[in-house]
């Protein structure tokens, strides 16, 4: 076969160089990386970073490897490589799933902390003793606002942080509520953190209708793109001189058109799929002005 990578020697290299970085990303998986220092703030890409680290970079790699193998087509390797890493975002399904989760997360957190307010207890007791029965993905930044309010840090300020660590719409409305009345110390805060979770849970309700709506044509499109895929493997392993001429370098180029067609469609359809969040109510306020 007359391939781009018609030298054995250097085809082997590569996929076992691929091979070899998946072991290490499977290894890492189970290991897990280094915890960061205690206080340390996670930023996005440490957190996508952390993500690709695991199993499914692995499988991502080791995929690469195999296709590469298999077709010696060094575009089919790496697109289905980024394919499988990017499978979970495919429609933006996993990004509206943890929206969702985090929506969740806030309904209940002001649940707990109207509840406790109920008692006679104030906002500088409330928010620690909530602290306990917050959801995960509120836990960091709780703790955060917690270490701050011990070290004396204003309570304005320090819940302007919360709301940029939490960096969402809805947590403004409510962490707007608590600045207002940490500075007034006015009576209403139970009944106005009351109805403000029942927003966020009438939002929540929304989201599920609509994300319920759209699984099944985000299916259908992981049905077509499988389909399409397992089809052009399966000639290529099966039939290698039905699709001989994206052996070539000029075929590797014409390759490289129909995978970025594929991704454009991706990337059109999540952003179809993407809500467009309302601007931020404390948005740049992180000073406590």
């Amino acid at each position: 076969m007359n391939g781009l990578l018609s030298g054995a020697p250097l085809l082997a290299l590569v996929a076992g160089a691929l091979a070899g970085a998946g072991l290490l990303l499977l290894v890492t998986a189970v290991h897990g990386l280094p915890p960061r220092p205690p206080g340390g703030r996670s930023t996005r890409l440490e957190r996508q970073l952390r993500e690709i680290a695991g199993t499914r970079g692995a499988l991502a790699l080791l995929t690469g490897a195999l296709t590469l193998l298999a077709t010696r087509w060094i575009v089919a390797g790496i697109g289905l490589a980024l394919l499988v890493l990017a499978w979970r975002t495919l429609g933006g399904a996993a990004g509206e799933r943890r929206a969702m989760a985090r929506l969740e997360a806030l309904a209940t957190w002001t649940e707990s902390l109207r509840d406790t307010i109920a008692g006679a207890v104030g906002l500088e007791q409330a928010i620690p003793s909530s602290l306990r029965v917050a959801a995960p993905s509120l836990q960091e930044p709780l703790a955060r606002l917690v270490d701050q309010l011990h070290t004396r840090v204003p309570m304005p300020e320090a819940l302007h942080r919360l709301a940029d660590d939490l960096d969402d719409p809805s947590a403004d409305l409510i962490i707007g509520a608590l600045i207002i009345n940490a500075r007034l110390r006015g009576p209403g805060l139970r009944d106005l953190l009351g109805a403000l979770s029942g927003a966020v849970r009438e939002e929540l309700d929304m989201r599920r209708k609509i994300n319920a709506e759209r699984r099944s044509t985000r299916r259908s499109a992981q049905i077509v793109v499988l389909v399409s895929v397992g089809l052009a493997l399966g000639l290529a392993v099966l039939n290698p001189g039905y699709v001989h001429v994206y052996d070539s370098p000029a075929g590797q180029l014409v390759l490289v058109v129909v995978v970025a067609l594929y991704a454009a469609g991706f990337l059109w359809m999540r952003r179809l799929a993407t809500f467009d969040a309302p601007e931020r109510l404390l948005a740049g306020r992180g000073d406590g002005s």
